[in-house]
Order: C-alpha cells, then sequence, then structure tokens
C-alpha cells in the first residue's frame, strides 16, 4: 500500500549556526550554486547537495557543505528553490528543540500547525516534482560532464531527501535516448513527502538514510515500512540509521546548545561524508 509522509511543522525547526563560510558562488546550469572545493581542488568525487526549504543561502547547509569538502569531496550547493526558499525568521519561531516543543501547550501546537499549513500550502505546489525534479536532473547532468568529473552523489535534506531519493534510481534515458539525472550514490537525512514502496523500489545505487525517532513528519511506522523495502534489495548497499530522540531537521539545524543534539549532527555528517567516499570512489 502506499503511504505518502508530508511536512511538519517540525521542518520548519531549529537553530542557525554561527560561523563563515569557505566556498565561492557561481552559476551552474543556470542555477546560482555555492561551490566547496577540496584542498587539492578534485572534482573525481562530486557532491550535489539538494537542500531542506530553507534553501541554499542557510549557513548551516553551507558550513555543511564546506564539512563535506574537507574531507576531500567536491560540493555543489544549487538554487533549487530558485530565490524562493523560506524565510529563516520561521527557525524563530516554529519547534524548536525537542524539549521546548515537548512543553507546548495544546493552543500553541495548534497555532503551530495553522501558520505551517498555511505557509507550506501556498509554497509547496511550487515546488512540487513535476517542477523541481527536471532542475535536479539537469544539474545532475552538467556536474557529470563537467571535466574531471568521475562520480556523482547526492545529500539532500527534508525537502531535498525525497529528491535525492529519486536520484538514487540511477541514470534514465529521455525519449531521444540522452541520459537524464541520476547518481553514483545518494544519502537522504529526515526526507519528507515520500512514498512508501513508490519512491524505494526503483532505487538501484547504494542509499543511506538518517532519520529521528521524535520526527513528525516521518513516523516510526513508515521507517520500519522503508526498512522492509530496502530489505528486499539484498544485492544493494544500503543503510538507514536511527537517531534517538532526534525530531525532523535534526541533521542540519541541531541545537548546538544540545550535547546530545549537537552529537547526531555530527555523527550525521560523518554519515554521509563516509557514504560519498566509499561508494563515488
Amino acid at each position: 500500500m502506499s503511504n505518502e509522509v508530508g511536512m511538519s511543522s517540525c521542518c520548519l525547526s531549529g537553530k542557525i549556526h554561527q560561523g563563515k563560510p569557505a566556498g565561492r558562488v557561481d552559476q551552474i546550469a543556470g542555477l546560482p550554486t555555492y561551490i566547496s572545493e577540496p584542498k587539492d581542488g578534485s572534482k573525481t568525487k562530486s557532491v550535489v547537495i539538494i537542500s531542506d526549504a530553507f534553501g541554499w543561502e542557510l549557513p548551516n547547509t553551507r558550513l555543511l557543505a564546506d564539512e563535506y569538502a574537507r574531507a576531500g569531496l567536491y560540493v555543489y550547493l544549487p538554487d533549487f528553490l530558485q530565490g524562493d526558499s523560506l524565510p529563516i525568521s520561521f527557525l524563530d519561531n516554529i519547534e524548536p528543540n525537542l524539549k521546548t516543543k515537548e512543553s507546548l501547550s495544546v493552543a500553541d501546537k495548534a497555532k503551530n500547525a495553522a501558520i505551517v499549513t498555511t505557509t507550506l500550502g501556498t509554497w509547496l505546489p511550487k515546488h512540487r516534482e513535476g517542477v523541481s525534479k527536471p532542475f535536479i536532473d539537469g544539474f545532475v547532468n552538467t556536474v557529470r560532464m563537467t571535466p574531471g568529473t568521475n562520480k556523482v552523489g547526492a545529500v539532500g535534506f527534508c525537502w531535498g531527501g525525497r529528491y535525492a531519493i529519486l536520484e538514487a534510481r540511477g541514470q534514465k534515458k529521455d525519449g531521444s535516448g540522452s541520459d537524464v539525472g541520476g547518481v553514483d550514490a545518494a544519502v537522504a537525512f529526515h526526507p519528507s513527502l515520500v512514498t512508501v514502496p513508490g519512491d524505494f523500489d526503483p532505487v538501484s545505487v547504494p542509499l543511506s538514510l538518517g532519520v529521528g525517532t521524535k520526527d513528525s513528519a516521518l513516523d516510526q511506522k513508515t521507517v520500519g515500512q522503508i526498512q522492509d523495502v530496502m530489505a528486499k534489495k539484498t544485492n544493494l548497499p544500503h543503510e538507514l540509521r536511527i537517531y534517538e530522540d532526534q525530531v525532523h531537521g535534526f541533521a542540519l539545524r541541531s541545537d548546538w546548545s544540545s550535547e546530545k543534539d549537537k552529537k547526531a549532527m555530527d555523527e550525521s555528517a560523518q554519515q554521509g561524508i563516509e557514504w560519498m567516499q566509499k561508494y563515488l570512489s
């Protein structure tokens, strides 16, 4: 049975991290793109980061791109939302860390839900699969054709997590026989709007997933269904790591004042880096 998982107010929660991104901005495949290069400048292992709803300019995402680059990966962070990312101000007032979230009154939770419904009700249709996936496929094609590139990976978060999974279906052919999209390995953290089993059945390249036990956009029943689908792919490398007491968005927007949350974010960053290093070799 198909099960589509939506986005919740958790998707709009989290903290802005401090630090100065070390990369540069360029125009790639017609999209403004943050680029973070490894020390040797090698494009051999290239990674496309597909952002969450807060887009390519969120400091947290750029700082994470720099972390991947320091590990020897050439990282692209494009503006797949085409200037229509959700404002960072939402991070200040919608579902913060787990401790605060659990102390919210029923009225406060209802208020948050209403804000989310209003916000996402107009935003999501503009960034549906039929609109967004062609941009992502085209960008992946451009990266793959860039001189010096050997393999291409995708790492996605929340809204972008689903598209990393879709890119894990591998390259397809269009009507003219040309290759379209598809990466060599993918990582998705707290993906939203996924359909089970539909989005996972066609996965054909190594896929790593990271989810939190307190993710209200991806409940544990659905996580179990994803595990069941992927378990059938006995010849395909895959993993699903579960992070205790982590809410939606933890891999990008954890509260660094909480040691437990920061540890989860650090471990998820290492999870993605190690997967890319291994399967883009």
